[in-house]
């Protein structure tokens, strides 16, 4: 993913919300907070955008727990099976699993953003051979996609992908369409 201003991704992901607890009072913002009050009082808990997060933490006007998208569970699911993981389902919109992490790495300090990039780089190498996989399956079952508890596989399983991974299974499985028009042809001219 791109750390660019111009990305869609980058926007999706840094509009991701992080729960912050304020340290201090910041008078006329209570609607960051969602709620009534006119004001934010010291040790108000609110979830924020990313890129607002970033002037809050910096300023050191609040302080943020790491996301439970990368917390103990979810790090203790992909440690065990990270094929299981519907990693889609942690972020909410768009699904951007990847994006977001990275963006946690940049407000993290050094050994805390290490522990993260593990996480995250452990994930996808153990969910890369799956996703080409299951794209080479699809791609040479053709258009019908077999029908029945196939299909539904396939769904099940496109949904549990983040989208930086759909952007793979996508390229993949059109790769593989690719290689099989190819080879078909081969096999015609040599008749």
């Amino acid at each position: 993913m791109d750390n660019d201003y111009f990305s869609i991704d980058a926007i999706l992901a840094e509009n991701q919300k992080i729960q912050c607890t304020f340290k201090v009072d910041i008078p006329d913002m209570g609607h960051l907070a969602g709620g009534s009050d006119r004001d934010i009082k010291s040790l108000t808990k609110a979830p924020i955008p990313i890129w607002l997060a970033y002037i809050m933490l910096f300023s050191d006007w609040a302080d943020f727990t790491i996301p439970s998208p990368f917390g103990t569970r979810v790090r203790n699911a992909l440690k065990a099976e990270p094929r299981s993981v519907k990693l889609s389902n942690l972020v909410g919109a768009g699904g951007l699993w990847y994006g977001f992490g990275k963006m946690v790495m940049d407000i993290l300090s050094e050994e805390q953003a290490n522990g993260i990039s593990e996480v995250l780089t452990k994930a996808f190498k153990g969910r890369l051979l799956e996703v080409i996989d299951q794209a080479q399956h699809f791609a040479a079952l053709g258009p019908a996609g077999g029908g029945g508890p196939s299909t539904d596989t396939a769904q099940s399983f496109r949904e549990g992908l983040d989208g930086t991974e759909r952007e793979l299974f996508a390229l993949a499985q059109e790769s593989a369409k690719r290689m099989k028009r190819w080879h078909e042809g081969n096999d015609k001219a040599r008749r």
